[in-house]
């Protein structure tokens, strides 16, 4: 047998894995988005909840069965509440937003 395999020794260590410096490059790239662990939500994203009642099968899942794609997907953010968009007191345009000139057209030469 080539080599040897001793109790102590790490086969797959977190530099081969690619784990250790994921983590590192997540936890640097939170940093410079000054993000804090406290203001984080963290969200899964890519799949839907059954509403529909069913019988269990693959087909027609029972309600409230969560299922994700292949292509699901984690995103980290930052809550914030929701505001509202306040409509303008005076909209007066410089033009009429349904009067154009067919005759300036590209299409029209």
């Amino acid at each position: 047998m080539n080599g040897s395999l001793d109790p102590e020794e790490r086969v797959l260590d977190d530099s081969l894995m690619g784990r250790g410096d994921w983590l590192g490059q997540l936890s640097l790239a939170l940093e410079k988005l000054e993000m804090k662990h406290d203001d984080l939500e963290v969200v899964i994203g890519g799949g839907q909840i059954y509403e529909i009642e069913g019988d269990g099968t693959r087909w027609k899942p029972v309600k409230g069965t969560r299922k994700y794609n292949k292509d699901a997907f984690i995103v980290i953010r930052r809550p914030s509440p929701a505001v509202s968009s306040i409509p303008m007191d005076d909209f007066n345009p410089g033009h009429d937003p349904y009067e154009w000139n067919h005759a300036d057209y590209p299409g029209n030469k």
